[in-house]
């Protein structure tokens, strides 16, 4: 919204990366202005956490703790995206979109389980159908607009030349101008996308801190490739996605990171109040949408890797119990607790040594996702 009033006086607001970093700036100050007035309030609404009492122990003490934390995420990513991003821009209006729907989705389902004391929150089915409409919501505004390369315009430079590829297409790690076009089964793998990323973040958000710093791991990659894919220089260089209009995904990227430290501030172990599926439900479907905006699709498994890990061992635990069940009428566990993170506390690692080792192990993802571009 600025850069419409100010553009003409100042000419550093047409820079994208002024705009980021103000966007970033803006999303920290957000946190810390209404942080504690939103735990004030949460409290005095009664707002807080129920702990399950088959979880670990040691978590039998954070009862009461305000939830629905992700009110300050919304806020401090939403308002300086409107602030420092053009608003006329498609990606920009996509990925608020999604983080608004799936925000509002995960309110729903934190108030039906505190104040209704609905102990699964929103009914699987109905959370489930919401994800799918987002899914099928992108999928129709990027099919809708494919054949306008004003709007979404993806293109592989050969030789200094562009070569146009279809909207169904995916881009493939580790394989020089390695694309896949999916065509319309490209509808399907969005929404499988949009289901993966939102619930995958949602498993991970139990331990204090956990989520929000690897969402902001995962946003500065995405950021770098957001930044890089909009230049034709760096595109040409770095033998990625050539994507015109994709540079105000940066200033995106800038704003949740900013968020999600800003809110580390309140949820870092012990913490004053945790996001809740208000927030973990929208920074899901916030990579989920950024992975589909940016081509990078399979990428995600491995900027997400700790998410996927996370998801995978509750499939595993569950598929297991039930195999084992069925075989010998009782069942067993491979992992002492799922999501994984459980099972190393009831290892003996302590909450904080878990988190800042997930945090660890989803910095070298990140690396060694960025070094793809390179060894394609």
């Amino acid at each position: 919204m600025l850069y419409y009033f100010l553009h003409d006086y100042f000419n550093v607001i047409k820079y994208i990366s002024f705009r980021a970093a103000g966007a970033a700036i803006t999303a920290l100050f957000i946190c810390f202005l209404i942080g504690p007035k939103i735990i004030r309030t949460l409290i005095v609404l009664h707002y807080g956490e129920t702990i399950r009492k088959n979880g670990p122990e040691s978590h039998l003490k954070k009862e009461g703790t305000p939830t629905m934390g992700g009110i300050i995420i919304l806020m401090s990513i939403i308002l300086p995206t409107f602030l420092w991003a053009k608003l006329s821009n498609p990606f920009i209006q996509i990925i608020l979109i999604s983080v608004i729907w799936m925000g509002l989705i995960g309110f729903i389902d934190d108030y039906l389980k505190i104040k209704k004391n609905y102990t699964k929150g929103l009914i699987a089915r109905y959370k489930i159908t919401g994800q799918v409409l987002l899914g099928i919501f992108i999928s129709c505004v990027l099919f809708s607009y494919s054949s306008n390369n004003y709007f979404f315009s993806y293109n592989v430079i050969i030789n200094n030349i562009n070569n146009p590829i279809g909207i169904g297409s995916i881009s493939i790690p580790f394989i020089a101008d390695g694309f896949l076009d999916l065509e319309y089964l490209y509808i399907l793998l969005i929404i499988t996308i949009i289901l993966a990323t939102s619930n995958a973040v949602n498993l991970t958000d139990g331990l204090d801190g956990l989520s929000t710093g690897l969402t902001a791991i995962s946003c500065l990659v995405f950021a770098v490739i957001c930044y890089a894919g909009s230049r034709y220089d760096f595109s040409n260089y770095l033998n990625i996605i050539y994507i015109p209009n994709s540079g105000e995904l940066f200033i995106f990227c800038l704003a949740v990171i900013g968020s999600c430290i800003g809110f580390l501030w309140f949820n870092a172990h012990p913490a004053k109040i945790f996001m809740g599926d208000t927030g973990s439900l929208s920074l899901g479907a916030a990579l989920g949408t950024l992975a589909i905006l940016l081509k990078k699709e399979i990428l995600l498994i491995i900027v997400g890797g700790v998410f996927v890990i996370e998801s995978l061992s509750v499939i595993i635990q569950v598929l297991y119990f039930k195999y084992t069940k069925n075989k010998f009428g009782n069942g067993k566990k491979i992992f002492k607790m799922a999501p994984l993170h459980h099972h190393f506390e009831l290892s003996g690692w302590n909450e904080n040594h878990v988190v800042v080792r997930f945090w660890i192990i989803g910095i070298l993802l990140a690396l060694f996702s960025l070094t793809t571009f390179k060894l394609q």
